[in-house]
């Protein structure tokens, strides 16, 4: 599976975004371990600034039955979600992009099953 998601960042919150991402960067080693029972492959954070909004989107390539990162006992995700409760507007409905086109080899496509 291949997404975009947009996510609207509270109000006032996006100092504290950036100490998340921070966070992230810094926790990476432990951030990658997680990704495998989650049978993310990659996931990859951006920031936009649109009309004086600030936007978090998340692009993901995961494979097939992985856990959801809510189901996690791994303390990075954990504090990942304690972020995501204190910056994540939950009153914006995420945006989902349109897939127009995936350009993953095939031999790779076939790990992700």
């Amino acid at each position: 599976m291949v997404e975009l998601t947009r996510f609207r960042v509270k109000e006032g919150k996006m100092d504290k975004a950036r100490e998340w991402i921070a966070f992230l960067n810094e926790h990476l080693e432990y951030v990658l371990l997680t990704l495998e029972d989650e049978k993310m492959y990659v996931e990859t954070i951006f920031h936009e600034t649109l009309d004086g909004r600030d936007y978090l989107y998340w692009y993901s390539v995961q494979g097939e039955g992985g856990q959801d990162v809510q189901e996690s006992a791994h303390w990075v995700d954990k504090k990942h979600l304690d972020y995501w409760e204190e910056c994540i507007d939950p009153t914006f409905r995420p945006v989902d992009l349109n897939t127009e086109v995936v350009m993953i080899p095939k031999r790779i496509r076939q790990e992700m099953r």
